[in-house]
């Protein structure tokens, strides 16, 4: 089975919750890590039996090209101390899945968002199990949320709790373990 996380990130929170989840699914064989913005993302995901794909919430859902033209300047504020990923802010995953031309079996989705009420940031992973289904695609699992602190970091346990996750993906998807 062929296993691939695909993400998006601006400022590193999305790209450490995805190495986590790629950490996490090991155990089930080969894991393809990609950016979304990285040439060879859209034939990995093709080609793969089980995608898992995750993007920062912005404005209730997945990013839009408006909020990932503030990102660098967000990355310009000495007072907001963050560091713009090289590949961002690039495509996002919403143009992303636009762009393929077929997407695999089973899928499942993450997103980072504020640690506040859901209600209140809305959450991407939603708005991406909602894209890949009805392009055909099954999710195992429910998508999942990983916290974001004020200071926008990610809160203390959630890369722990993104490989849990990421072990009960691998489960749900009948994926046996292989190391």
């Amino acid at each position: 089975m062929s296993i691939v996380v695909v993400y998006e990130s601006m400022f590193g929170n999305t790209r450490q919750v995805a190495e986590a989840i790629a950490d996490g699914l090991g155990p089930y064989g080969p894991v393809t890590l990609v950016n979304v913005n990285d040439a060879s993302a859209k034939d990995a995901a093709e080609s793969a039996s089980l995608l898992v794909v995750g993007g920062p919430t912005h404005v209730h859902g997945m990013s839009r090209q408006t909020s990932r033209d503030e990102a660098p300047s967000w990355a310009n504020d000495p007072a907001k101390k963050l560091t713009l990923e090289p590949l961002a802010p690039g495509t996002g995953v919403r143009e992303w899945i636009d762009g393929l031309d077929r997407v695999p079996p089973l899928f499942a989705a993450f997103d980072t968002r504020a640690d506040i009420a859901r209600l209140l940031s809305g959450a991407a992973s939603g708005r991406i199990e909602h894209e890949l289904k009805a392009r055909g695609s099954h999710a195992v699992l429910p998508g999942a949320s990983f916290l974001v602190s004020k200071d926008t970091v990610l809160e203390d346990g959630e890369l722990d709790r993104a490989r849990d996750w990421a072990a009960s993906v691998g489960k749900a998807a009948g994926i046996p373990i292989t190391t």
